[in-house]
């Protein structure tokens, strides 16, 4: 009987010491399973603070601040919508970038171009010695932004009659690569890494290509693409023989139609800088995506190489990443340029985009002094991007 009584008494001090536990440490263990202690937005940050850092200098804590911030948004006109949103637009005090540049910059002329045959260096003529072409903006294209400072928000696009949205909210540098390519009346253009289609939809706006041909290798973010382009442009239009919508690996592309477009651009994937500080969901800084954000460089580089090779003798390709990283930019353009002359003889021209920037300089914030390229940083005044670009003209 008393060891019984003894075993009730250990029995009740047990429970006494259990319910004394703190709480904190008794729902800790359940607190680590269900929680990501290095959530794939912190591990970006700590990234690009060890990068961006030595890469961009004293500049790099102003960009850090803007890209944690609200981005801008741009809202590119749908010159297929019978709905007259330019009004409102402009009641809202918004103004088009592209007509209201810079007009101190003159006309946008390419006279500092950068010859490249065989290296990447700068020259204010062809390698044939005649003097470099002219870069013409097309008229139809359209992006109107709030003034610098100004974070207003866009009210939601809006259906015509025939269901046709007005216009497309996106980040206002994104229409710089579509300006860059310089389309022309008859063009034949490839984009090869499409989705979602905001260029897309910017590069159909000029209204002067004769044949396009847009591409994403992933079969989800094609179906994406036709959403958007189902939104925005007429099915006829969609349906003829002008469009053609694939879903093929892009770094094959040089096997698939060689020596085929007038302009190319070349929209790599990229760690997409500003998603990943911003959303955890499909962030390439998860543990499991450690692989895939390490081949970026190389997938750039052969998609990029797959672009030059689809390209005709005289056609141009635009390279573009939104992505500060230097990996991802210069370093992959200067390999493919490298790749596309050893092995494939081709010779390739860089063309300096330093008078497109000229031009929208009281819009977007540029980087100074690449050594290769052009990029807008992101700033807090005029937070778009952050955007780069790189344009090729194949000589042979």
């Amino acid at each position: 009987m008393a060891l019984m009584v003894d075993c009730r008494l250990l029995l009740r001090k047990v429970k006494d010491l259990r319910s004394l536990t703190p709480r904190r440490n008794r729902v800790k263990e359940k607190w680590a399973a269900t929680r990501v202690k290095h959530p794939p937005t912190r591990l970006a940050l700590q990234h690009f603070d060890a990068t961006y850092s030595g890469q961009l200098g004293k500049i790099w804590p102003s960009v850090r601040v803007a890209l944690l911030s609200e981005r801008k948004y741009g809202a590119l006109l749908n010159h297929f919508s019978n709905h007259n949103v330019l009004e409102d637009l402009q009641s809202q005090g918004c103004s088009d970038f592209i007509s209201y540049r810079d007009e101190e910059a003159g006309e946008l002329r390419c006279t500092n171009e950068k010859p490249e045959v065989g290296c990447v260096e700068e020259s204010t003529a062809d390698s044939d010695g005649q003097q470099p072409s002219g870069l013409q903006l097309s008229p139809n294209i359209q992006c109107f932004v709030f003034p610098r400072g100004d974070v207003t928000r866009f009210q939601p696009a809006r259906p015509d009659l025939c269901g046709l949205l007005s216009h497309y909210l996106m980040d206002a540098a994104s229409v710089l690569p579509c300006l860059a390519l310089d389309v022309q009346e008859g063009h034949n253009v490839l984009d090869l890494c499409a989705a979602p289609g905001g260029k897309t939809l910017a590069l159909l706006q000029t209204q002067s290509i004769s044949f396009l041909c847009v591409n994403d290798a992933s079969v989800s973010r094609t179906m994406r693409l036709r959403k958007v382009l189902n939104s925005y442009v007429p099915k006829e239009f969609l349906t003829n023989e002008k469009l053609r919508i694939t879903s093929f690996d892009g770094t094959q592309w040089g096997d698939i139609e060689r020596n085929t477009f007038d302009r190319v651009l070349v929209d790599v994937p990229c760690t997409t800088d500003r998603h990943s500080l911003m959303e955890d969901d499909n962030n390439i800084f998860s543990k499991n995506r450690i692989g895939e954000r390490r081949r970026l460089p190389q997938l750039q580089a052969e998609l990029l190489l797959a672009g030059i090779q689809a390209a005709c003798p005289g056609g141009e390709i635009l390279y573009s990443t939104c992505t500060l990283s230097q990996s991802q930019n210069q370093s992959v353009v200067e390999q493919a340029v490298f790749v596309a002359r050893e092995n494939h003889d081709i010779q390739l021209q860089v063309v300096s985009l330093r008078p497109l920037t000229q031009m929208f300089q009281n819009t977007f914030y540029f980087a100074p002094d690449l050594r290769l390229g052009e990029m807008v940083l992101p700033h807090l005044t005029s937070n778009f991007g952050p955007i780069y670009m790189c344009k090729l003209r194949r000589l042979t």
